[in-house]
């Protein structure tokens, strides 16, 4: 898989962490610095000079309650774009290297004894808007961590593994998440340690769900969808619960709560 990491020269983090790969000297991963913040960097592959597989931007994160944090998720945005990208449009992404990556990240972190950062996917939220797949690897929340060199090693070694995803035997069975919290306590589970590979996830503060953001999800994911994974007590009342079930079905997609789910 041909892949890039993309920083902006705005980001404390994303700096950091261009560092740290910089300094493990690997010549066939291209890193290319942005002018403008990551968010606001729209169609940015369209002008790059080569033809990658997957582009991975490095950024920092921000939290109201300023946890030191590493964190995963695709790009786009279920409604209003009030942060770059397109009113309910997401970009293309891979539940399968999203999950790679995820599990890295947890690998990286212990084995490198990175104790205070808590280990999170996120809900698909914010630009820009690519036509290319991608993600968003973060570190958060506040300047402290975003120049902590250790956390930024982590983030760089993880997405240095991407080289060896081509090596992994394992298939998992792509899937989207619906409802449950912007941080995501009963997807991160699933995604570390179950045989489903979750790419965007829609949260429970943008439902009503509707059959246009449920084919937005199906549609920007690489693998082929068959399963929807619900955190059910996080899709609302029971009328925006059962309008969830109706139109899943309406889509043909099966459906498993979170805690059905073997994890």
């Amino acid at each position: 898989m041909k892949f890039a990491i993309l920083y902006s020269r705005k980001d404390l983090a994303g700096i950091n962490i261009a560092e740290q790969l910089k300094k493990m000297f690997i010549p066939q991963i291209p890193i290319l610095e942005l002018k403008k913040d990551s968010i606001y960097s729209e169609n940015i592959d369209k002008n790059l000079a080569r033809n990658f597989d997957f582009l991975v931007f490095a950024t920092k994160h921000k939290s109201k309650t300023n946890k030191p944090a590493l964190s995963l998720h695709a790009p786009g945005n279920w409604r209003n774009a009030d942060y770059g990208g397109k009113p309910e449009k997401v970009c293309p992404t891979s539940a399968s290297v999203l999950k790679y990556l995820f599990q890295q990240l947890h690998e990286n972190a212990k084995n490198n004894k990175l104790k205070d950062y808590e280990i999170t996917l996120e809900c698909t939220h914010h630009g820009p808007y690519l036509e290319k797949p991608c993600c968003f690897i973060e570190i958060g929340s506040q300047e402290e961590q975003w120049k902590d060199k250790k956390a930024a090693f982590v983030i760089a070694k993880t997405i240095a593994s991407l080289q060896d995803y081509n090596n992994n035997k394992t298939k998992p069975i792509a899937a989207i998440g619906i409802g449950g919290p912007h941080y995501c306590p009963n997807f991160n589970k699933i995604q570390t340690n179950s045989k489903y590979a979750i790419g965007h996830i829609i949260p429970q503060y943008v439902l009503p769900l509707s059959p246009t953001m449920l084919k937005e999800a199906i549609k920007k994911t690489e693998e082929l969808v068959r399963i929807a994974i619900l955190d059910w007590k996080g899709c609302g009342i029971s009328d925006e619960r059962k309008k969830v079930l109706d139109i899943i079905k309406k889509s043909g997609l099966k459906i498993k709560r979170t805690s059905e789910i073997d994890k």
